[in-house]
C-alpha cells in the first residue's frame, strides 16, 4: 500500500525548531520529487519546498527561505524539513506529498514554474506545528 506519513509536529515557541518527517511505505521515495505543503486556517494550502530526485535541487518558499531545509535520507525511505526561527505565521497544518502517475514524477518545476498541489497525486495525513508563546 502507498502511504505517506508525516510526524514531528508540535507547540513550540516563537524562534524555536522543529524538524517534520515524512516516512514512505509501499514505493521508494527517492525515485520521486517530494513536496512540504502547508494549509492555515482559512487560507490555500500553499508550497513550503520541495526537492527534486533527480539532481537534488531544492526550492523553498520565499517565506521560509534561509530558516528551513529539506533533505533526503534514502536509506531511511524518508524525507525532513527542518524548521528554524519558527514565527507565529507558520502556525499551520504541514503536509508532505509526492507524483507517482507524471512524467515529471522526479521534479519540483515544470516549464519554469513551482509545481502546485493539485500536481502532486499522494499525500500525508498532516501534521499541526503551532508557534505561540
Amino acid at each position: 500500500q502507498v502511504q505517506l506519513v508525516e510526524s514531528g509536529g508540535g507547540l513550540v515557541q516563537p524562534g524555536g525548531s522543529l524538524r517534520l518527517s515524512c516516512l514512505a511505505s509501499g514505493f521508494t521515495l527517492d525515485y520521486y520529487a517530494v513536496g512540504w505543503f502547508r494549509q492555515a486556517p482559512g487560507k490555500e494550502r500553499e508550497g513550503v519546498s520541495c526537492i527534486n530526485s533527480n539532481d537534488g535541487n531544492t526550492y523553498y518558499a520565499d517565506s521560509v527561505k534561509g530558516r528551513f531545509t529539506i533533505s533526503r535520507d534514502n536509506a531511511k525511505n524518508t524525507v525532513y524539513l527542518q524548521m528554524n526561527s519558527l514565527k507565529p505565521e507558520d502556525t499551520a497544518v504541514y503536509y508532505c506529498a509526492a507524483d507517482l502517475g507524471s512524467n515529471a514524477y522526479y521534479t519540483c518545476v515544470v516549464q519554469g514554474r513551482r509545481r502546485t498541489p493539485n500536481e502532486f497525486d499522494y499525500w500525508g495525513q498532516g501534521t499541526q506545528v503551532t508557534v505561540s508563546s
